[in-house]
């Protein structure tokens, strides 16, 4: 073990004092230093990320020293966490030392080949899972899940199996040495090639293994429905069809029969080690450790013409059209440059007309036999000279194209097929690699502004740079979400982890608020998404369908699609080719991908953390409620004297001061033995703020409520049973506070409301905690008052759960002048809802006490705008 991981360990498992015996002044020093710690992890994750730029030149001592440097500090988060929440998520410092130990190896120079399934189906592959399936398998099955554009069916045989072939057959240390002497100039490579795939023809598949094609396999007759089931097997190595290509450089074998493929699949792992393929990884420079073969296993489709299209014709000057070669049958002597094929030049512009025509002889196909394998047939003379493509399917080849494009962000190198029942079907994408020479007058930047006009301009701050084009979407709920279009841009009030669900749609990402530290800014960066945040006007200038052109390198939003900034993010080369990029790229996948996006999601929960982003943002969801718990579970010690604040409504309300949240007390008076503080006297942020809106004029009703009897006992009865809060506390109202910090518990009518909230200068660590539950009533009216109170926090921009009469609200990162604006929004909720369940007697005033709440507030626009 590194000394690194050694001074982990015992950090971790040093014996820790018991919560109960630790002051509550001490424990929030340790949720402050929690909210630094996520502060630096964040800003560390961002700094990595940037490097996958390409502005910046980097080296492997810079990875280690950086992947490590994050791997301390979320240590010491857990550390603190554990201190905050005492053997309540152990787990986090297993999962931790997992994820240490990935990047350990990878630092070694030993790819990590993740724990999975030998097999895993199309349904469930998702761009995630490149270093599982493969470049080529991952790319066939996004187009499928995301867009809903028509493929092969089909399962991938995972790099997991490949270790697994290794491993049953002893084969890595025999591979090392041989590549060794090869790399050593022992061996040349001819011969070092052909004891590799001797190596590989004598070995023999694990059991689990053949057990796990042979299941997979039954679903696929399933789906495919005909008597005969024939099988495309390609290969789908780790890191193919992403920053190279390997074109043509590893085995595909087509019309195999079911009984073959178990003996195809081995042809295809050997095909890793074929001459061609070890040379053009070592001329670019990939280190033979970094091989691990997935391989796709597809429903032949039986094609009556195939081809090839790239998105952007590599020989046009002005770079508006596309190019597509076509043939009759099978597309596979097309690929190979073996046969003559149709040539059709066509706009990229609506409605994709073809500007030129070059149609060839065309006598001889490649067809599927029925019994397995390939043949050459000839072409009837009738349609030698036929195009290959009538204008309506070279229109449908255009549209999907363009489409794909968008969603990979780059120019594509597409293989197409038209089945026999007249479908396009995708078989496989990948980026074009081409060098366009874009005349400088088209990429003159700065000119734009004087063509184009000006939506808004040097606002916010740029979290990713890029170009994207497209139309607006308003996104205001999880339902927008569900709906968005692909190639659309992104316009939101606030940043949010949840934008992940569509980041592979979205071509770039404004919001009105943000942090460029945030876990949506490292989920923009992952994906590479032009993304700029904290505009403060980007949802009040854009409307969902208008077309913009987002310029994130210069800062502008442009009316409009403008073309010639397209073809200038298609300049930018969208990976390096050095070793250390890919090192830090692959380390990456351990550090920054968040799958822990909802925190009221099921699977919200330690075990569900597969990377350090994933556990930063779990504790700081976890450490704020276990802060704002704590009020109802503490006994307070003598050092925290307690004060009672005199307000103009009937509150009786002990104020607890444990760093700065007072001014001057010295002239206090005593009430009921406890010294008395006013407003004035506030001097805690969040508190001040509170204050301000539940003692704001007409919130606070004055007037007495009938309630009968029944209701009343029903829910005394259920109030003091309730798991959310502590008897001990029942009847006194409590404010911890300091001078960016309150917990508020408030007793009000036999219902309990929660506002637990920090407010400083650093924008990731602002947030609001609200909870509600209770009443004086029968569930049905209760209920009503929580769904008033859920719906209002929502249309202001509060993340809320409601169940039954509990309501979460949620809101952070944003500014201290926009949270002490929430805080108020609060204070005068509180107020306003205190005896609403009483007055709400049906489910037609929950609307009625909306809109009077919206009128007291007068449509307070900068509340809302927050």
């Amino acid at each position: 073990m590194t000394n690194w991981m050694t001074h982990l360990t015992d950090r971790m498992f040093m014996r820790r004092q018991p919560r109960e015996s630790v002051s509550f002044v001490a424990l929030f020093q340790t949720f402050k230093h929690i909210l630094t710690l996520n502060n630096q992890i964040l800003e560390s994750i961002a700094d990595m990320g940037d490097k996958l730029g390409g502005d910046y030149v980097f080296d492997r001592q810079y990875i280690r020293a950086s992947s490590r440097q994050v791997g301390l500090l979320v240590d010491e988060l857990i550390y603190h966490f554990n201190i905050l929440a005492p053997q309540k998520y152990r787990s986090l410092d297993t999962i931790a030392r997992r994820i240490r130990r990935d990047i350990e190896e990878e630092l070694a120079g030993r790819v990590v080949i993740p724990q999975t399934e030998y097999v895993i189906p199309y349904d469930i592959v998702t761009s995630d899972l490149d270093d599982v399936v493969g470049g080529k398998n991952a790319h066939i099955a996004e187009i499928r899940n995301r867009l809903g554009i028509a493929v092969p069916e089909g399962f991938a045989i995972t790099t997991r199996a490949y270790q697994c072939f290794l491993d049953h057959n002893q084969l890595q240390a025999p591979l090392s040495e041989i590549l060794s002497d090869w790399q050593a100039g022992r061996i040349a490579l001819d011969a070092a090639s052909a004891k590799l795939l001797d190596r590989f023809a004598a070995s023999t598949l694990p059991p689990p293994l053949t057990r796990a094609i042979k299941r997979a396999l039954k679903p696929l007759q399933q789906k495919n429905g005909r008597r005969h089931l024939l099988l495309a097997v390609r290969s789908s190595a780790m890191g193919e069809d992403g920053e190279h290509s390997f074109a043509g450089q590893y085995r595909s074998l087509l019309n195999q029969t079911p009984q073959d493929l178990l003996e195809s699949y081995k042809t295809v792992l050997a095909s890793a080690f074929s001459p061609s393929a070890m040379a053009y990884r070592q001329q670019k420079g990939i280190a033979e450790a970094e091989v691990a073969m997935a391989v796709a296993c597809q429903e032949m489709i039986d094609a009556t013409v195939s081809g090839v299209l790239y998105s952007l014709d590599p020989s046009s000057p002005s770079h508006d059209t596309m190019t597509i070669s076509a043939a009759w049958g099978l597309g596979g002597p097309i690929v190979d440059g073996t046969m003559e094929a149709d040539r059709f030049t066509v706009s990229r512009e609506f409605p994709h007309s073809v500007v030129q025509r070059e149609i060839v002889p065309k006598p001889r196909q490649l067809v599927s036999d029925p019994a397995g394998g390939c043949t050459d047939h000839s072409v009837d003379e009738a349609d030698q000279m036929r195009p290959a493509l009538s204008d309506d399917q070279v229109k449908a080849l255009a549209e999907t194209a363009l489409v794909i494009e968008r969603y990979f962000k780059c120019p594509q190198d597409i293989e197409w097929a038209f089945d026999q029942q007249g479908r396009l079907v995708i078989l496989q994408a990948r980026a074009l690699n081409i060098a366009l020479h874009v005349p400088p007058a088209m990429c003159d930047i700065a000119s734009l502004s004087d063509r184009h006009p000006v939506i808004f301009s040097g606002r916010g701050i740029i979290v990713q740079n890029g170009i994207a084009t497209g139309k607006a979407f308003i996104v205001r709920n999880d339902k927008d979400l569900n709906r968005f279009p692909n190639g659309s841009i992104l316009v939101a009030k606030k940043t949010s982890p949840r934008y992940a669900k569509v980041a592979c749609k979205a071509s770039g990402i404004i919001t009105d608020v943000g942090s460029a530290t945030g876990h949506m800014a490292t989920i923009a960066r992952e994906f590479r998404i032009p993304t700029v945040v904290n505009t403060h006007m980007a949802t009040a200038l854009l409307t969902t369908g208008q077309e913009i052109t987002l310029d994130a390198q210069e800062n502008i939003v442009y009316e409009g699609r403008i073309q010639a900034l397209c073809y200038y993010g298609f300049m930018e080369e969208a990976f390096e080719e050095t070793y250390e990029y890919r090192l830090l790229r692959r380390i990456l996948k351990k550090i920054t991908p968040l799958n822990l996006v909802d925190p009221h999601a099921r699977n919200f929960t330690p075990q569900a953390c597969r990377s350090f982003h994933d556990i930063t943002r779990f504790i700081h969801e976890k450490a704020v409620e276990e802060l704002a718990n704590l009020n109802y579970q503490h006994r307070w010690h003598d050092e925290t004297a307690s004060r009672k604040l005199a307000l103009d409504i009937p509150l009786d309300l002990v104020v607890i001061d444990i760093n700065n949240g007072l001014g001057e007390t010295e002239n206090e008076s005593e009430t009921d033995g406890h010294a008395r503080v006013t407003r004035d006297q506030i001097r805690s942020v969040p508190m001040k703020a509170f204050l301000d809106g539940l003692c704001a004029p007409g919130v606070w009703s004055r007037e007495p409520m009938s309630v009968d009897f029944s209701s009343f006992m029903s829910s005394l009865t259920r109030t003091f049973s309730s798991h959310v809060v502590n008897p001990q506390q029942v009847g006194q109202n409590l404010a911890v506070i300091s001078e960016n910090y309150a917990n508020i518990n408030l007793r009000l009518g036999y219902h309990f409301n929660l506002i637990d909230a920090y407010i400083g200068e650093q924008i990731n660590d602002n947030y609001a905690y609200f909870r509600f539950m209770g009443g004086v009533t029968d569930p049905q009216r209760r209920s009503r008052r929580a769904r008033l109170i859920y719906e209002t926090l929502a249309q202001y921009d509060f993340n809320v759960d409601l169940r039954g009469d509990l309501v979460i609200g949620r809101i952070k990162k944003l500014d201290a002048r926009w949270m002490a604006k929430k805080m108020v929004l609060l204070g005068r909720l509180v107020g306003f809802t205190r005896q609403l369940d009483v007055k709400m007697t049906s489910d037609a005033q929950v609307g009625a006490f909306a809109r009077e709440f919206k009128k007291q507030l007068k449509m307070d626009q900068p509340i809302k705008g927050g």
